[in-house]
């Protein structure tokens, strides 16, 4: 099954300055062979469902082998059976309409 996805990886434990840990994330998820789109709060990825979930399993690892003794991760995540719909498919409907 095909999702889309919005993850936010928080390290929690290892001090204010973050960008190390997101972009070992950043990382796993371009070695993933995932799409994603990075923004200043987090990533969209799509893939398929599964890929998505070992991507993110892995994120929390590596998190946690950098040192991160918790993680506290949110995700939004939605799927359809009635068509494919990408990243870019959700974003151009919306500007169409403005």
């Amino acid at each position: 099954m095909k999702v889309l996805v919005d993850l936010c990886v928080v390290p929690l434990g290892v001090g204010v300055s973050l960008s190390p840990y997101i972009a070992a994330c950043q990382k796993v998820l371009a070695e993933s062979g995932l799409k994603t789109a990075l923004h200043s709060y987090g990533t969209n990825i799509e893939g398929e469902w599964d890929e998505v979930f070992a991507a993110v399993k892995r994120c929390h690892e590596v998190v946690h082998e950098m040192g991160a003794p918790r993680v506290t991760t949110t995700i939004k995540l939605g799927t359809r059976t009635d068509r494919n719909q990408t990243m870019e498919d959700k974003i151009r409907s919306v500007k169409e309409k403005m």
